[in-house]
């Protein structure tokens, strides 16, 4: 079989537009050829349900890879010929030859990355001026992260391009542009692994830990050890995806371990540093890098987050400088790979590689070629206009600019100070206290009920001698407690608590807690709700039939588990009014209504 060249170009072309459209290209060849009497039969004369799929398909991959063999060709003919690397020293531990190690400005740490041939002074490597000529084909590199860095990237992870295991794989046939290789992805996972292994480093963070732990917990990327999909079906699990502030695409990482772990990032920003000129700063915008960012700063491995305190330091809308820039981009570049989903689940590993590799630099080069059009409409849609908005609001509220900043200072330090996220320590600290006080007094209540029953006996000597023992023993431990409180130093470490019953203070947290998590259940029926009227209302799309019903279902679930938050909130309101005392000037917390619409 014959295949035109032309035709194979053409289909280049569609491919960029509508992805992998084999089956439906060799179907309408098929029916028009069939159409015009031509009918392709096998050697027993019988018809060929699809004759061309095979053919056509193993020709669309091999005059691709010929396409990006002549471009790296040519690629190549223009650059300077390559010298061997020479690994600086560091604190990693040993890799192969074909990795060395760069140290940019904007960090302290060293990197492991492919090696690349050696930049010239002051300017980014090629690949990156290809992919974004605005971005990386500067020559000035240096400027400080307050004036906003020299280049602002994001990251961020989809589960849904997973890889059966069941397609299997195909032999190698496609050097991948985009992709970073699995040992290279490897290589920083155990070095995080090695270092998280040792004691923490002293860290001085702007954001106190009790904030981030709060948005490790809440937001399950974090949590490396959570599994998005399921392992015994999947053997790729999904993608992370560096993308530069103009939302191309510059670099992917394969996930193939459950969860977002934090190599698949830190190796994506190590690709990237070694491609940079070393004095050049980076902006990194990942929806959780307040937890990134603390783990570079305590195991010396390579930063819109939940807790607000995060948010005041690492938020880009917060963040001086930053501009647009809102590490929003990997949503539009997901939405623009999601007709692969299906396709590459049941592809070949090589093949599923190269689908999501092609179509990335399709998506590439048109946005190089629309920069000029991104650009503009971010002036006027965003500079201009948003400019604007915010000028008007600065003059209508009446208050100078100067006396604004000084309050916003404030309201910051405010609320990034250790005592604002004393209620986390603080209840770490009661626990600790009221379960020793309960472990003594189920040991008290143990003697007595052994000397009220031994009394209705005759007692040996030894009995005697070993239950007295056993007194003396408990006397011991009362005055060890005591100790240990007084070493624990409660009072002194909020001294609000001198003189104020224990038990009191651990309901009130218990209350502060559940108010908090009563507040977020709220929040979320009510979106459910307002994603139904706004669907009934004609603001948005009709729900259909299923979306419908999983809206009512979800509902549903919220309402019970409300209110059963709510009632448990009443009763500890009547449990602190029970244990207070007016004289500690502590106001008490007011029930919450019942009734979903007064609440």
């Amino acid at each position: 079989m014959a295949i035109s060249i032309d035709l194979l170009a053409f289909y280049r072309s569609l491919f960029e537009r509508s992805c992998d459209a084999i089956n439906a290209l060799t179907s309408a060849l098929h029916n028009h050829y069939v159409w015009r009497g031509f009918h392709i039969i096998n050697k027993h004369n019988e018809a060929v349900q699809e004759p061309f799929q095979r053919g056509l398909g193993i020709s669309v991959q091999w005059f691709d890879v010929l396409y990006v063999e002549v471009e790296q060709r040519i690629e190549d003919s223009l650059q300077f010929t390559p010298v061997p690397c020479t690994p600086k020293s560091s604190s990693f531990p040993t890799t192969p030859s074909k990795y060395a190690l760069s140290t940019p400005t904007s960090t302290s740490n060293l990197i492991a990355s492919p090696c690349k041939p050696p930049l010239s002074s002051g300017s980014c490597a090629s690949i990156l001026v290809r992919h974004c000529p605005t971005c990386f084909a500067g020559t000035s590199f240096g400027k400080p992260l307050s004036d906003g860095g020299d280049i602002h990237i994001a990251m961020d992870g989809n589960f849904h391009h997973r890889h059966c295991q069941s397609a299997g794989t195909s032999p190698p046939f496609y050097d991948p542009v985009y992709f970073l290789s699995k040992h290279q992805v490897d290589v920083i996972g155990t070095h995080i692994e090695k270092q998280q292994k040792t004691p923490p480093k002293a860290r001085k963070g702007l954001v106190p830990d009790e904030a981030i732990d709060s948005c490790k917990s809440s937001y399950e990327a974090a949590d490396g050890k959570k599994k998005k999909a399921s392992m015994d079906n999947f053997d790729d699990m999904g993608l992370m995806a560096l993308i530069c502030r103009h939302d191309i695409p510059l670099f992917f990482a394969n996930i193939d371990s459950p969860g977002e772990q934090q190599k698949y990032a830190v190796a994506l920003l190590a690709h990237l540093f070694m491609l940079l000129p070393l004095q050049a700063t980076v902006v990194g915008l990942y929806d959780v890098g307040c937890v990134l960012d603390r783990s570079i700063s305590l195991y010396n491995i390579l930063p819109e987050q939940v807790a607000w305190a995060c948010q005041l330091v690492y938020n880009p809308c917060l963040v001086p400088s930053l501009g647009l820039s809102d590490g929003e981009g990997t949503e539009w570049l997901w939405s623009r790979l999601v007709k692969l989903i299906g396709i590459e689940c049941s592809s070949s590993q090589q093949c599923r590689i190269w689908l999501i590799d092609r179509q990335a630099a399709a998506i590439g080069a048109e946005m190089c070629t629309d920069l000029g059009d991104w650009i503009k409409q971010r002036l006027r849609r965003g500079v201009q206009e948003q400019g604007k908005l915010a000028q008007d609001q600065m003059e209508e509220c009446g208050i100078e600019v100067e006396e604004l900043e000084r309050q916003w200072a404030s309201q910051k330090e405010s609320q990034l100070s250790i005592q604002s996220h004393a209620p986390a320590r603080l209840k770490k600290e009661l626990d600790t206290v009221l379960a020793l006080q309960a472990d003594v007094d189920m040991i008290e209540k143990t003697i007595q009920t052994a000397k009220s029953t031994m009394k209705k006996e005759s007692l040996s000597d030894n009995t005697l001698a070993a239950l007295g023992s056993l007194e003396h023993t408990h006397d011991h431990l009362i005055t060890k407690v005591d100790a240990l409180y007084g070493s624990l130093n409660v009072q002194a470490k909020f001294p609000e608590l001198d003189g104020i019953s224990l038990n009191f203070v651990q309901t009130l947290l218990l209350a502060r807690d559940l108010k908090i998590n009563i507040c977020k259940r709220a929040i979320g029926s009510f979106f459910e709700w307002d994603k139904l009227d706004r669907a009934i209302g004609g603001a948005q799309k009709a729900l259909g039939t299923k979306l419908h019903q999983q809206t009512r279902k979800a509902i549903a679930k919220w309402q019970p588990a409300l209110m059963s938050a709510i009632h448990k909130f009443n009763a500890y309101c009547e449990q602190l009014e029970a244990l207070h005392d007016p004289a500690w000037s502590i106001p008490l917390p007011m029930p919450l209504p019942t009734k979903l619409d007064n609440l």
